[in-house]
């Protein structure tokens, strides 16, 4: 496993090669990253992961400053896998030219669930990604499903302008089925539990969505009822579409999304 510390010596080190599977990630390595990295030394000769928190898609200080980074852990993790190539660490410099906003937009029929209620974070999140690809050249991306929503625009934004392949992964989920993130880091195992039920309610909602005409009354309800078993702060609870991310009044061929805040940590998750 060889580290790349800035450009210079990623576009050294890649130049002899033409199939790259890349893993980009902002740190926090748990299994989810892992089976990326797995899926990724299937399809690919060569295998790239990057670390760099984006401070672009953060739109509250707070939530950067709180983001959980330990770059010797999450070398330490990385460095026991058996293949694994490079690690890129870029700094600021490597990726942006300067610290002014996004110039990306997001239309307005995609300013839905998470770019509804976090403004300019999938602006940074596409900046961010657009940079990357441009940096690394990769043949494929791996990213997790857990963020459907930023799997959906990065797809659509990437494949248009560059020769890369946007490879959509399963959510990893622990043993009692809570999606595994890298803010899970900043939960207690008392939080970790309710997270745990929430899920489970989750899938009884799914499950008893039926009559078309009811579903947006019932999921208003579900969420009200979330809201006061759980104590928790939901941003939307909301069935849409997997191929366009529009409200949808079938079960077949959509997700039943969620956000919400726990302890103050913002999870999000769908089924």
């Amino acid at each position: 496993m060889k580290i790349l510390f800035n450009n210079a010596s990623l576009f050294k080190s890649l130049r002899p090669f033409n199939d790259i599977g890349f893993i980009p990630t902002m740190g926090g390595i748990h299994q989810g990253h892992l089976s990326l990295i797995k899926k990724s030394n299937k399809l690919c000769k060569k295998t790239i992961v990057s670390i760099f928190v984006n401070p672009k898609q953060f739109n509250n200080k707070k939530d950067l400053e709180s983001y959980p980074q330990n770059i010797k852990k999450d070398l330490n993790i990385l460095k026991k896998i058996k293949k694994i190539d490079f690690v890129y660490l870029p700094k600021f410099k490597d990726i942006y030219k300067d610290k002014q906003k996004s110039k990306i937009k997001i239309p307005k029929k995609d300013q839905i669930l998470c770019a509804k209620f976090r403004k300019g974070h999938f602006e940074g999140v596409l900046e961010v990604m657009n940079n990357l690809t441009k940096i690394v050249n990769p043949q494929k991306i791996f990213m997790g499903e857990k963020d459907f929503q930023q799997l959906y625009l990065v797809k659509k934004l990437l494949e248009k302008k560059y020769e890369t392949k946007v490879i959509s992964c399963k959510t990893i989920r622990d043993k009692n089925k809570v999606a595994l993130s890298s803010r899970n880091f900043l939960l207690k195992k008392s939080d970790l539990n309710i997270a745990a039920n929430i899920y489970k309610k989750l899938e009884k909602i799914k499950k008893n969505i039926k009559n078309p005409k009811n579903i947006l009354t019932f999921l208003k309800s579900q969420k009200k009822e979330l809201t006061n078993n759980f104590k928790i702060k939901i941003d939307y609870l909301e069935l849409r579409d997997e191929k366009n991310l529009k409200i949808s009044s079938t079960k077949k061929n959509s997700r039943l999304f969620i956000a919400y805040y726990l302890n103050n940590v913002r999870l999000i998750d769908n089924l």
